[in-house]
């Protein structure tokens, strides 16, 4: 018999999972999943590590001090990252939000829930992308005589002139596309957030010999890209694209060693923004461009930049110039006169 408190945590976690997040919040399909995982994932570790009954877990069982072990256990036994770990708290902070919204008795458990901070990571993110050059050889590699390489050139082609999220792309449908004038596409990217990107001329032609193959008499509402299975013409999965993509930067790497290993789909994101960015696109555009809700998301490039052009002047320094040869000397400071100029206190 499940406990006052249970008959209040699981119809909230019911409508805040199919009726706010879908319907009132049009939250993205893929955000709903990764909540509904995090909820999921929190009932098992209580139910399995802490030997709490599904049927009575309820607000009062999930602590902060429950929440936090809870975290701890995502990175220590299921090996999740720091990243990851921070996804998963904001997923209960949203719903903890919410559930307090509808319930007044809820609201002093969110407090203390709210109080978890989200955690630092040590590693320092390193911007991955490729040369204009890498690109060239990546996109030599498919058949374009073969009806399946072809698409996959498009799809490459595509996925690097939009500078689009490889989900992006694949929710594109025909209607997506504009070949007018000005040709472009709109893509839908996170919190349903729409955004028209223009295409280049030859992508607009690699467009035309596609659509052509794959969608002569297609409805526009039709997938773009799609894999047909039972005679259904269905989405292409992303693990259909990582596959083919890693396939081809395999097969680049083999004659270029410049070319990343392990190539996968969002090198083409930025890839595609670093050549923008050294090329002048002010950061503020490229963040419009890209989708970014926030500008400092953005500035990964402007670091990344700054950190090759550092290392670019290290290397073609000589270690004869000046800069490097000044003898560093050593002053005695008298400690407490310092401390007090620095503070105004001398």
């Amino acid at each position: 018999m499940m406990s006052k408190h249970s008959n209040l945590l699981y119809p909230l976690i019911r409508d805040f999972l199919t009726v706010y997040l879908p319907k009132q919040k049009a939250a993205s399909p893929h955000t709903i999943k990764s909540y509904k995982k995090t909820l999921n994932l929190l009932i098992d570790y209580t139910k399995e590590v802490m030997n709490v009954s599904t049927m009575k877990i309820d607000f009062e069982t999930l602590t902060r001090n429950h929440l936090e072990n809870y975290l701890d256990w995502l990175e220590t036994t299921r090996k999740c990252s720091v990243s990851t770990r921070n996804q998963r708290l904001a997923a209960i902070k949203s719903f903890y939000t919410y559930a307090s919204n509808r319930d007044i008795t809820v609201a002093s458990y969110a407090q203390e829930i709210f109080k978890i901070p989200i955690k630092q990571s040590k590693k320092v993110y390193e911007l991955k992308y490729f040369s204009e050059d890498v690109l060239k050889l990546i996109l030599q590699q498919p058949d374009s005589s073969n009806k399946r390489e072809m698409r996959n050139l498009f799809f490459m082609i595509l996925l690097y002139d939009t500078g689009a999220r490889n989900q992006e792309i694949l929710n594109l449908r025909l209607s997506d596309v504009y070949i007018t004038k000005k040709p472009y596409v709109k893509l839908t990217g996170k919190g349903q957030k729409t955004r028209l990107v223009p295409l280049m001329t030859k992508t607009v032609d690699h467009y035309k010999k596609y659509s052509s193959v794959f969608h002569p008499e297609s409805s526009e509402d039709s997938f773009l890209f799609y894999t047909v299975r039972k005679g259904k013409k269905l989405a292409m999965s992303p693990d259909n694209v990582e596959k083919f993509i890693k396939k081809y930067g395999k097969a680049a790497r083999a004659q270029n060693h410049e070319v990343p290993d392990n190539l996968h789909p969002h090198m083409f994101r930025h890839s595609r923004s670093m050549h923008l960015y050294r090329n002048g696109m002010p950061l503020p555009l490229l963040s419009e461009w890209l989708g970014h809700a926030q500008l400092e998301s953005t500035m990964i490039y402007a670091h990344a930049d700054t950190k090759m052009k550092r290392e670019a002047i290290e290397k073609a320094t000589s270690k004869l110039n000046p800069s490097r040869t000044i003898p560093v000397v050593e002053i005695d400071w008298n400690e407490d006169e310092t401390i007090k100029k620095l503070y105004g206190l001398a």
